[in-house]
């Protein structure tokens, strides 16, 4: 419930609460802020099991924690009906990649030795593009439908 407290910030509630209620007071101010919540407590678990009872016994297995969408997500995710943990297990993501990376210098020293060292860089393509600018002889298409 408090889980987002620090130690800091509960030393200020505690004093704070004693300069407000005084000592005298303030044993008798948590026990009916506990009462309160004990009885908050108890009507919650009363609705809950008046809900399961009107649901029938075909939800005997409900738990309201799944009414939270990432908790739902979850839960039919990791069903194995599914069958997606052995998609998920046989997904190697590092195997995969170095697949790839072996294509790519394969195709890589193949093209650099069918051109025979051509290229400048020792071995490897220049694959930053380049603009084109037109010369004095090669005008850019004209459109007459675009103007």
């Amino acid at each position: 419930m408090f889980n987002d407290i620090g130690p800091l910030e509960l030393i200020t509630l505690v004093v704070l609460a004693v300069l407000v209620f005084g000592p005298d007071k303030l044993p008798k101010v948590i026990q009916d802020v506990m009462r309160t919540v004990r009885k908050i407590r108890e009507f919650s678990e009363s609705a809950k099991q008046d809900i399961r009872s009107e649901l029938g016994p075909e939800f005997k297995d409900f738990e309201f924690e799944d009414l939270n969408p990432k908790t739902f997500i979850r839960k039919q995710l990791d069903n194995d009906e599914l069958g997606l943990k052995e998609i998920r297990n046989g997904f190697d993501l590092k195997k995969e990649m170095a697949e790839v990376t072996d294509a790519v210098h394969s195709t890589d020293t193949a093209t650099s030795s069918s051109s025979s060292g051509s290229s400048s860089s020792g071995g490897r393509i220049d694959m930053t593009k380049k603009p084109e600018e037109p010369g004095e002889d090669n005008r850019p298409p004209f459109d007459a439908d675009a103007t």
